[in-house]
């Protein structure tokens, strides 16, 4: 117990608040304390954590600072509370502070997500991010509100992974289009008209149970008409 209070203790000692300006646009965790720019300033280079500047220092302070959604003040100190990206707007006059804030792309109910599962095991509770182990959307996100999402089975969606799809390679000649797989078996698909976007779900759906010459004569069909 007492080597464990001590890893503890020197863990907690070791911590170092960070600058909000040196991590503006990137994610920030509850529970993180952000160093302000008269913070950082006060305390000097390497020093962030061990001395605090108070902001309601007269005139010695370089604006008013707000703290909008997703922090609180701590102090002399801005604290996360919810995860998200740090934003920053210089007020108009241009003499610093201004207003912080994390955006946190709040997700609604019915909203389609396209991201990744860090923890999917049976005994765990699952966890999923919109973000790569660099912090990047990379394209991942809220999928917006156009397109047809449909179900289909494992095993199509295997094929339609493979490197050398013949399907793909069919179906992206007939229209442009944005297509999203999943693999808990769900399609998102996206043409310029609601019409393509219904053609091109209904050819994706009956592809598993046709042969290449069936989809042949489907798909020179379609591009005849």
């Amino acid at each position: 117990m007492a080597e464990a209070a001590a890893v503890v203790a020197e863990s907690l000692a070791g911590y170092r608040a960070r600058a909000a300006r040196a991590v503006l646009e990137q994610v920030v965790l509850p529970g993180e304390e952000l160093l302000l720019p008269e913070q950082e300033d006060g305390e000097g280079p390497g020093g962030a954590g061990e001395r605090p500047l108070r902001l309601n220092a007269g005139a010695r302070s370089r604006g008013r600072v707000v703290c909008g959604p997703g922090l609180r003040r701590c102090g002399d100190r801005l604290l996360v509370t919810k995860c998200g990206r740090l934003r920053h707007k210089e007020p108009g006059s241009g003499s610093g502070g201004g207003v912080y804030w994390v955006d946190s792309q709040q997700k609604r109910v019915g909203d389609l997500i396209y991201g990744q599962f860090v923890v999917a095991n049976k005994d765990m509770e699952p966890e999923m991010v919109c973000i790569d182990s660099c912090g990047r959307a990379c394209g991942m996100g809220v999928i917006g509100q156009d397109g047809l999402l449909f179900k289909v089975t494992l095993g199509l969606i295997r094929r339609l992974l493979a490197p050398d799809c013949e399907i793909l390679q069919e179906v992206g000649k007939l229209y442009p289009l944005e297509i999203v797989f999943g693999m808990n078996g769900r399609i998102w698909v996206k043409a310029k008209t609601i019409q393509q976007t219904l053609i091109l779900a209904n050819i994706l759906e009956a592809c598993e149970h046709m042969t290449a010459d069936q989809r042949k004569q489907i798909f020179s069909r379609l591009a005849e008409s």
